[in-house]
């Protein structure tokens, strides 16, 4: 075992015997239909797919594809397809029919909606999908960030024209003053974690994410491929990875890929709350510190909690020091591999296969999917880490 990480694996997820949760709602037709909505977008393009042949022969795996976000919509991250979507889906239930997403952004739309206030908890990458999407709309914005987030990614979301409240807590507790202020303000609430009572935008923004995945399956084909054999996923909420759990086993069902969820150790709720094994969710006993700010999370989304204790494979927690290895690898790739700027918190599978494939005989006859969810959003810390050589490892090979 690596000293760089542990991991549990989840018996329950290939034991057909209990009764599952159902991922209808992340299904294949439902990110059909995401697309056919943001097709209707100037900005939007499939995201590039990377494969890593020359890294692959390295370390003996048959195949790494890297999924790059950091192309999505011109804002360096994946987490716009779901804050986007969970906004038109809002309007859409405001104007009381089917609408385009082209109709949103037009003037007379806002005139029959009037002005609005969309608000967002983020570590700086779902806020600045929510803030320019409400600023493109016409409407505002207000977004809170937990302290201690870097000045770049606030200064992204002010640039927007959205407010920018920084409080004195974590991301958890920004979650939480956040969802007190829109009630008292009467802000529409863009949160991709869950709560009592309010269940429909977490789920329109994990339908949101199914996108990224959609598009990843089809590209594998265009390419002659098949399915990947394995995924590795991030976790914060557990939203992004859960969508992509989902919607794998909408499509594949038993013969869906063996799905790996990555936390930093930190902030590991959802592997630790496979360790207790009661199967319920609980907070993270960690304080959240990581460079792996989009992962910082200590309370696991409810809606995705179903999902991953039911579905997922394997839960990893993992130090620091394994992203720092990532970003450098992906940044300074073999000769004959393309360059993959990917940040702290998009860059950690990489090292997690380096370190974990042995254990899990993932070898020559592997196909892994991977999903760099953010290109340099810290774009200070991401030179401190591939040029400064910050939190160093040793490789695993």
């Amino acid at each position: 075992m690596s000293s760089y990480l542990d991991y549990i694996e989840n018996n329950r997820a290939r034991d057909y015997s209990v009764k599952k949760a159902s991922t209808d709602f992340v299904s294949k037709d439902v990110a059909k239909k995401v697309r056919s909505v943001y097709s209707d977008m100037r900005e939007y393009n499939r995201t590039p797919l990377v494969s890593l042949e020359k890294l692959s022969g390295k370390i003996g795996v048959g195949k790494i594809l890297v999924k790059d976000e950091s192309h999505r919509f011109g804002l360096n991250s994946f987490k716009s397809l779901g804050g986007i979507y969970a906004i038109y889906k809002t309007l859409e239930e405001m104007a009381g029919k089917n609408i385009s997403i082209s109709e949103i952004f037009s003037t007379k739309f806002k005139e029959t909606v009037g002005e609005l206030t969309f608000s967002a908890a983020t570590d700086g990458n779902h806020g600045l999908g929510v803030a320019w999407a409400s600023m493109n709309l016409g409407q505002k914005a207000v977004i809170y960030l937990p302290k201690g987030t870097v000045p770049q990614r606030i200064e992204a979301i002010k640039k927007t024209g959205a407010k920018a409240v920084v409080i004195d807590g974590n991301y958890d507790d920004a979650v939480e003053k956040m969802a007190r202020d829109g009630e008292k303000e009467g802000w529409h609430v863009i949160s991709d974690t869950a709560w009592e009572g309010y269940q429909d935008i977490p789920t329109w923004i994990m339908q949101g994410y199914t996108v990224l995945f959609d598009e990843a399956i089809e590209e594998i084909k265009e390419n002659g491929g098949d399915m990947p054999t394995h995924i590795i996923l991030q976790a914060g909420v557990g939203s992004f990875s859960a969508s992509g759990v989902g919607l794998f086993n909408s499509i594949y069902g038993k013969k869906r890929p063996i799905s790996i969820i990555v936390e930093p150790d930190n902030a590991a709720c959802f592997f630790e709350s496979i360790q207790i094994n009661d199967g319920k969710a609980h907070r993270a006993k960690g304080d959240l510190s990581t460079i792996m700010a989009g992962l910082s999370c200590g309370v696991p989304n409810p809606i995705a909690w179903d999902i991953h204790l039911d579905y997922s494979d394997i839960f990893v927690s993992c130090r620091d020091e394994l992203s720092a290895l990532s970003m450098r690898i992906l940044g300074n790739p073999l000769r004959g591999d393309k360059k993959v700027i990917s940040g702290e918190s998009g860059a950690i599978g990489l090292g997690v296969l380096m370190h974990i494939k042995n254990e899990l005989e993932i070898g020559k006859d592997s196909e892994v999917l991977l999903i760099s969810t953010e290109g340099d959003t810290d774009p200070k810390g991401y030179l401190d880490v591939v040029w400064g050589g910050k939190f160093p490892s040793k490789l695993p090979i």
